[in-house]
């Protein structure tokens, strides 16, 4: 019995236009956070608003438990780029009223960080599922 290779659930050209647009939309956010622009957080919370969901569409059916665990980090990424958004807001100012020493050390410009971790966990299970992929189509 041949057996059946299971692949990522392709995008459609409305979802994958707006994967796109929301990467492009987090990219500027981020970009213009660096250079201390008012409309910052909004622009990259929008953008990983899209980008997250339509990834979280993305699903992988097969049996493969390498791609799996690739799939759960990259969610894990994803969520980290939904708490990068929020941390812009709290970077933005002092809105979760925190004293000022407090907010100074944990939160002020910290989601550099978590933007940096998100994008780092982001890279590296793109890159493992697209050759788990291969190595799957190759097996049969």
């Amino acid at each position: 019995m041949p057996q059946r290779i299971q692949a990522m659930r392709q995008l459609n050209k409305v979802e994958n236009a707006i994967f796109v647009i929301g990467a492009l939309l987090m990219l500027a956010g981020a970009i213009a956070g660096l250079f201390r622009w008012q409309w910052f957080p909004y622009v990259y919370a929008v953008g990983a608003v899209c980008f997250a969901s339509m990834q979280m569409l993305q699903r992988y059916e097969g049996s493969n438990f390498t791609i799996r665990r690739l799939r759960r980090i990259m969610l894990l990424s994803d969520v980290l780029f939904l708490l990068t958004a929020v941390l812009m807001f709290a970077s933005h100012g002092n809105a979760l009223g925190l004293d000022w020493l407090y907010y100074l050390n944990y939160v002020k410009n910290n989601w550099v960080v978590l933007l940096l971790l998100a994008s780092i966990l982001q890279l590296y299970t793109t890159y493992r599922i697209s050759n788990e992929l291969e190595k799957e189509t190759k097996k049969i």
